[in-house]
């Protein structure tokens, strides 16, 4: 089935915009639940399992993305691969600009787990939907 541009223009910016909202939900959650988080994002100096936390936040806005980018696509698998890529070059330069911050493993998971992981929502939602 050919993809109409509509599907394009509401799904892939919707996706984007989710990603943002799920990890801003989620951030709250991890700095309600894990001692010493909220203070150690004043300065980036992150502990191993906050770090680890960030990962995970990551993960889940990934996923939650690709799930709602794939729902308003109507299964259509083009947007939410237009959305992973999306995603990877807007987080490529950020992950640059932090890179002395963070352990290079860091920025390795989150930046190849990213469109992996937006596909892997976008696949939930397909099967959900048959």
């Amino acid at each position: 089935m050919a993809t109409k541009p509509i599907k394009i223009i509401l799904a892939v910016p919707t996706g984007f915009i989710v990603w943002f909202v799920a990890a801003t939900i989620v951030n709250l959650l991890v700095r309600a639940l894990l001692s010493g988080y909220a203070e150690a994002e004043h300065t980036m100096q992150f502990t191993l399992p906050m770090l680890l936390a960030r990962l995970a936040m990551g993960a889940v806005s990934s996923v939650v993305a690709g799930f709602t980018c794939a729902l308003i696509a109507r299964a259509d698998v083009l947007p939410v691969k237009i959305l992973g890529g999306v995603l990877v070059l807007f987080f490529l330069p950020v992950h640059y600009s932090l890179w002395a911050q963070f352990p290079p493993w860091y920025h390795a998971i989150f930046l190849i787990s990213l469109a992996p992981l937006v596909l892997a929502g976008g696949w939930v939602a397909r099967v959900r939907g048959r």
